[in-house]
């Protein structure tokens, strides 16, 4: 097209007139199409097609049941929503969302009312497993190429492998690809994720490792109407006396969430005389996480405030807010660096927080720090005793403007639409 307009330009009588009216209306109908197409793809914004991609679509699951009510508010600001999961669970979406699943709850199994059933106690064999993850990628592979015509924007959570499998085709099909990742590795799959998507999206700087100019930072998306404080007379549990000191924490059962230290506070608590009760909420995920768990448990048992620690198991992340509203103080010791999904939670619902996480080092100094660094168990139980009557309702406040659930989602699809 530029030569033909260089010898329009230089050389008019080279081309006869008739062809330079063609030339000169295709032009114009060129220019014109590509100005109203950007004017429409920017009037549409909020009528976007979305796909999303996830592990599980399951309201009851303790990891991610949180997701759902994600999927709900990508809902309202898109035409429609297309869900692709490995695990699908109970739900109840808005009419514009379509879920797929993989079919790993059939693998599984799933009880009456749609919850995928603990594992079997004897794992699949090696060639099982394989053959399983090869079936997974195949459906996921279909669905990504049958599903084209219903989606122009990705959304990939927390799964840098499904880039792995599609990122190119994706990138063929021209569509807009967009990465959630909040973890301190970096590994191969994370790295080829980046290099196929357009944009990775965060919840705060500590949360993601791997520079890149497509990082965007858009907090974590916390449901503030489900984490609220209620009054202190409702929410109480009835089976211990007002005094009794309830600390709780919640999410895997891991060396990295350093139970065993917390139970090393609870012996200088017990020896100061305090009256508490201590509940763990979680289960372990890894054979590594099993054999940490039967230790923590055989430390218990032979301590003297056995019947003082709890190991309640999988807790519904719908049941968390209770929990939250009926303990005194939330502890986490884990040392990952980034903002700890747990600890938002539990300062949205007005909870101290006692912590060794650096990443919530100045948001606690504000308040007689409960920040703790490099604590001994003396350290960690007088922090605890210390908290139990610490006013953190400024943080709360902050932390439920800054992390709401709305804010996060309207965030994503302005720069995921643009």
């Amino acid at each position: 097209m530029r030569i033909m307009w260089r010898m329009l330009i230089l050389k008019p009588s080279v081309i006869p007139l008739r062809a330079q009216l063609r030339i000169s209306k295709g032009y114009w109908r060129s220019r014109s199409y590509r100005y109203f197409s950007k004017m429409t793809s920017l009037q549409n914004k909020n009528n976007a097609k979305l796909l999303i991609v996830t592990q599980t679509i399951d309201e009851n699951d303790p990891v991610l049941g949180f997701f759902v009510r994600w999927v709900e508010e990508f809902a309202k600001r898109a035409e429609s929503v297309e869900v692709i999961c490995l695990n699908l669970g109970k739900s109840d979406l808005p009419k514009n969302v379509h879920v797929h699943s993989l079919g790993k709850e059939r693998v599984a199994g799933t009880d009456n009312t749609g919850n995928i059933k603990q594992a079997q106690s004897t794992a699949p064999s090696f060639a099982r497993r394989c053959a399983l993850r090869a079936t997974y990628a195949i459906r996921f592979i279909h669905l990504v190429w049958s599903l084209r015509k219903r989606y122009d924007a990705v959304f990939v959570h927390m799964n840098p492998e499904y880039f792995v499998l599609a990122g190119k085709l994706w990138r063929l099909m021209r569509k807009r690809t967009a990465l959630w990742y909040t973890h301190k590795s970096v590994d191969l799959k994370l790295r080829i994720a980046v290099l196929f998507a357009n944009i990775v999206f965060t919840a705060s700087p500590e949360s993601f490792r791997l520079k890149s100019r497509k990082v965007h930072v858009v907090g974590h998306g916390i449901d503030m109407e489900l984490f609220t404080k209620k009054a202190d007379e409702h929410t109480k549990d009835k089976n211990y006396p007002k005094k009794t000191f309830r600390i709780l924490t919640t999410g895997r059962i891991s060396k990295t969430k350093r139970i065993a230290e917390m139970l090393s506070a609870l012996d200088v608590l017990y020896s100061l005389g305090e009256d508490f009760i201590f509940i763990v909420a979680g289960t372990p995920a890894t054979n590594e996480d099993k054999l940490y768990e039967q230790k923590l448990l055989r430390f218990v048992s032979a301590s003297p405030y056995s019947e003082r620690v709890r190991f309640i198991g999988a807790v519904s992340h719908k049941d968390i807010p209770k929990m939250l509203n009926e303990c005194d103080v939330f502890i986490n010791l884990s040392e990952t660096g980034s903002m700890d999904k747990a600890i938002l939670e539990a300062l949205a619902v007005c909870v101290p927080v006692v912590t060794t996480n650096v990443a919530f080092r100045d948001i606690l100094a504000r308040t007689q720090n409960l920040f703790i660094e490099n604590g001994t168990p003396e350290k960690i139980a007088n922090t605890l005793i210390f908290a139990r009557n610490a006013d953190i309702s400024a943080i709360s406040k902050e932390i439920r403007q800054r992390y709401a659930l709305q804010h996060t989602i309207k965030s994503i699809m302005k720069i995921l639409t643009a």
